[in-house]
């Protein structure tokens, strides 16, 4: 049952990890231009909102103003539980 839990533990540290380097190398496209952070600017006026490290689906719905269902609706590639820092969601 150890092992079983030690495995887990481990995978989902990976995960972590990988999903952390990935997220950090993205230095931006450009498009945050206007009022200071990226993904503000893409949160409030664009089409994209720009997944930040400790994102859920549930705190994007909250920062967005769009439901969790609306998100999944437009992004049904999306998977909610591995969502990775700089990952694009669309929004519209």
């Amino acid at each position: 049952m150890l092992a079983v839990i030690g495995v887990a533990l481990l995978a989902a540290i990976l995960v972590f990890v990988i999903a952390t380097s990935l997220g950090g190398s993205d230095s931006g496209d450009g498009k945050g231009g206007k009022g200071g952070g990226g993904a503000k600017a893409e949160k409030s006026e664009g089409k994209f909102y720009t997944v930040e490290p400790g994102d859920s689906l549930t705190s994007i719905a909250d920062k967005t103003g769009i439901s969790v269902n609306k998100l999944t609706q437009l992004n049904p590639d999306l998977d909610p539980q591995a969502l990775i820092s700089g990952q694009r969601v669309k929004l519209r």
